[in-house]
């Protein structure tokens, strides 16, 4: 059996909306995949036609070699889900919604209750088993949510915002526990929480307006962004022609802009060519030739920053 999700241009349309076109991707087990993109994307969408809620006008979804669509029950077994929003039964407690799950499952006996208490201790949510759920803070919910996506430790994973609504040190459990799954388990995230990419993803889809923007790494979603890796140099506006002279020489460095001029001072910004690191090259040069340099930083471009340009 593969051990992965492979999603093979899956389509979906709304009337005329056009919700998700051409969306593929393929995650295998020790891998995380980070799922990003605007609200109105297309990303809870593609997440329910992964796992069979809802059906894809075209493509497929294949779970550990399932085809969704042609043995949806067996392919859904394989599948840990939790939904936006974390859905639940707000009437029942903790224990009675994840006795229900057990139930749905096919968990009994001593089984049932090792699974149901692994779940519990995993999602942290042993003080408050006895609540009833529509009680609960969002972010309980959402962690009661997790604990029946994990408790059958199924081999794909989806998590649709896992961590909307919890604090800081909740975040940081959840962050680590999704780390640890993914050792066993093929994991997506669909966030628009950036920070939870750098921090847990391996890898990154980005979509917009349901097309596919980028399918890569974090670092390669900066590099699409121009000023990633530049260098500002603020300088005596008498030495900025004799710096700009030298600076191109430099193979690596594809233009530079003067900007904010004043009697005292001048900005110089550097750019690399394809988001090369080229402060070594430009510190050299201007310690070589005593260049009056008042400051001099790298623009390392954050992820929200990239995703803002790459989504307008």
């Amino acid at each position: 059996m593969e051990n992965r999700i492979v999603l093979d241009s899956l389509h979906k349309s709304f009337g005329d909306l056009k919700a998700v076109n051409d969306v593929s991707m393929t995650v295998e087990v020790g891998e995380i995949l980070g799922f990003i993109g605007p609200n109105g994307s297309g990303k809870s969408t593609t997440m329910k036609m992964a796992t069979g809620y809802l059906k894809a006008d075209s493509g497929t979804s294949t779970i550990c070699g399932v085809d969704m669509e042609v043995n949806p029950k067996e392919a859904k077994k394989l599948i840990g889900y939790l939904p936006e929003g974390a859905p639940a039964y707000g009437e029942m407690t903790t224990i009675g919604f994840l006795n229900f799950i057990a139930d749905i499952r096919g968990f009994y006996g001593k089984k049932r209750a090792i699974q149901i208490d692994k779940a519990v201790e995993r999602a942290r949510i042993k003080h408050v088993l006895h609540q009833q759920i529509d009680t609960l803070s969002k972010g309980y919910k959402r962690r009661v949510g997790l604990s029946q996506a994990i408790m059958h430790e199924p081999k794909i994973l989806i998590l649709d915002e896992p961590t909307d609504g919890l604090d800081p040190n909740q975040k940081h459990h959840v962050r680590e526990l999704i780390t640890e799954i993914s050792k066993t388990t093929a994991i997506i995230v669909s966030t628009h929480i950036l920070e939870e990419v750098d921090a847990v993803c391996s890898s990154v889809l980005l979509i917009n307006k349901g097309n596919v923007v980028l399918n890569g790494s974090s670092s390669e979603l900066r590099s699409k962004v121009e000023s990633n890796n530049s260098i500002m140099i603020k300088i005596d506006p008498k030495s900025t022609e004799d710096l700009k002279r030298l600076l191109l020489t430099i193979p690596s460095i594809s233009k530079i802009d003067v900007l904010n001029e004043t009697e005292s001072n001048v900005n110089i910004n550097i750019y690399p060519k394809e988001n090369q690191v080229i402060l070594t090259e430009v510190a050299k040069i201007i310690a070589d030739h005593k260049f009056p340099v008042k400051d001099i930083y790298q623009n390392h471009i954050a992820l929200d920053e990239a995703f803002r340009k790459l989504t307008v």
